[in-house]
């Protein structure tokens, strides 16, 4: 049976809205303004997983990605462009523009139970595909930026929730941390 492991770059204070400042919300950008290293390659370790798993995003973020990562041929956008993708949407009528992509047809929950049956789940960007699945997810890999945002949405709901902390590894100004229920 696989997992569900969410991956997202998350501020101080718990924003994980526009890191990368597409969104061009007020504090947006807040992930790209600490240099590379954090940003670059594979740096939520995903390692093997991109090898065997599938991915899980919502509309925005794979369309974000499509235009960033289908067209990259280095080793690591290669592992990117070959994994199976699923997408969540109430809009998209098709997932076409990225290789191995398929549109989640019928109920998140059930489709994400299916998938997680028989291979691990990689979650990235979707704040309301995370709140969503909360109850689904096994792991949490956090970068987590050394900045306060002060407003923009939270990774996490107002629904109490314990996890415990497994690693943290420093990736230039940001902390890679990893929690699990």
């Amino acid at each position: 049976m696989g997992e569900l492991i969410v991956i997202e770059f998350v501020t101080l204070d718990g924003v994980v809205e526009d890191p990368d400042g597409s969104g061009a919300t007020l504090a947006g950008g807040w992930a790209f303004r600490h240099g590379p290293e954090a940003v670059a390659g594979d740096k939520f370790d995903l390692g093997p997983l991109l090898d065997t798993g599938v991915m899980l995003f919502g509309r925005t973020t794979w369309e974000l990605f499509t235009k960033i990562w289908s067209g990259r041929t280095d080793p690591f956008s290669a592992k990117l462009n070959a994994i199976p993708k699923l997408v969540a949407s109430r809009t998209l009528t098709s997932a076409t523009g990225w290789r191995n992509s398929t549109l989640i047809s019928g109920d998140l929950v059930s489709s994400v139970q299916r998938a997680k049956a028989s291979q691990d789940v990689i979650m990235t960007g979707s704040v309301s595909l995370a709140h969503e699945l909360a109850d689904l997810v096994d792991e949490y890999r956090l970068m987590v930026f050394p900045t306060v945002a002060g407003s923009g949405r939270r990774l996490f709901s107002a629904q109490p929730m314990d996890l415990r902390l497994t690693s943290v590894e420093q990736k230039g100004a940001a902390a890679l941390m990893r929690y699990r229920k």
